[in-house]
């Protein structure tokens, strides 16, 4: 079984949502439940050996992808931006989730590529503690050295949403990722500010405007930890040529997302999406950068992914359809965990 570290998922907004409703996150993690995607026993079934978790303030209400026009196609309008205190106190509840799973031994918070190694090798979860939107993040970045403390190592600057520090992309079809202005001047500080302290800046919600931002910002290598091919699947969320060229100049990567909207030729929210389009998102992105650029982002827990994976467990079901399609083991090592490991050292200033 092919270890998988995977770039990008939403089991803490799930087991949040479940504990508001009087669930025991780390009962439901460490048990296993029918809700969602991840938990303890899918992910070992599936060789999910850990991943990057995301602390993600949810807009109000339900979120849901504008309806399709006679075409096909659809805009979905950008969520309004959050004020920051009710935002400070969610990512608060979700870091004191990933605490908890911690020291009960559910997963183990990991600072260091060498914590990781060492619970992938133990057969403990390995979680990196995410931010995805700095909604509860403050203009001086206060919050941000207590997350840090806390183990955050990564961060989106942005969702599909505008904020303090840049702007988001709508989740459309077709359409662009040159939506609208990039960071503004507070954004181009918390991309300093992320260098400084070692955490890494996740390009995966952001204007194409705000990567280009990043890009002459940031000395890290690029990375989009949940996106797919622009030229395949044209919603605004994919990556364009040019950015894939820029991702592997940096020797940064992209995380395919599992998100069949972002894998299918009509971007419709179908299930019934076969492997082949993930396969063909991977061949592209391996051409164009390179096998050392590619991993997998597979948005667990927050997207409807395809029906042959179902969620954690079926993980490998992945594995094998690009072992079939011709990657070496050496290949499937890169792309299931090693990419992510040499990025993530060299965000981390290892």
């Amino acid at each position: 079984m092919e270890r998988v570290f995977d770039g990008h998922n939403d089991v803490l907004l799930r087991l949040w949502r479940g504990r508001a409703n009087g669930s025991d996150p780390v009962a439901e993690f460490v048990n296993g439940t029918s809700e969602g995607h991840i938990d303890g026993p899918r992910a070992k079934a599936g060789g999910l050996a850990g991943g990057l978790c995301a602390i993600f303030i949810p807009s109000p209400g339900e979120f849901a992808l504008k309806e399709p026009d006679a075409n096909g196609h659809y805009a979905t309008p950008l969520e309004a931006p959050l004020t920051r205190p009710p935002s400070l106190d969610i990512a608060l509840d979700m870091a004191s989730i990933a605490l908890r799973l911690d020291r009960a031994g559910a997963w183990r918070l990991c600072r260091s590529t060498a914590e990781i190694r060492k619970a992938m090798d133990d057969g403990v979860f390995a979680a990196v503690m995410h931010m995805e939107g700095c909604e509860a993040i403050d203009e001086d970045l206060d919050a941000l050295e207590t997350f840090y403390a806390a183990g955050l190592r990564s961060l989106g600057p942005v969702w599909s949403r505008n904020n303090i520090f840049g702007h988001g992309v709508p989740f459309a079809y077709p359409m662009s990722p040159d939506t609208g202005p990039g960071l503004t001047a507070a954004g181009f500080e918390l991309v300093k500010t992320c260098n400084r302290l070692g955490i890494l800046v996740d390009l995966a919600h952001i204007t194409e405007q705000g990567f280009w931002d990043v890009a002459k910002t940031s000395d890290q290598p690029l990375v989009a930890s949940h996106s797919n091919v622009h030229s395949l699947t044209p919603v605004a969320r994919n990556l364009t040529d040019k950015q894939f060229d820029a991702i592997k100049e940096s020797r940064g990567l992209v995380g395919l997302n599992y998100a069949v909207t972002m894998l299918r030729d009509d971007a419709r929210d179908d299930a019934a999406t076969p492997l082949s389009d993930m396969v063909r998102h991977v061949d592209y992105m391996v051409e164009r950068m390179g096998i050392d650029c590619v991993a997998l982002g597979s948005d667990f827990d927050g997207a409807t992914i395809p029906a042959e994976i179902a969620d954690a467990s079926g993980n490998q079901n992945l594995v094998a359809a690009l072992r079939g399609a011709g990657y070496a083991d050496q290949d499937l090592a890169k792309i299931c965990r090693e990419n992510w490991l040499r990025v993530l050292a060299s965000a981390w200033h290892e």
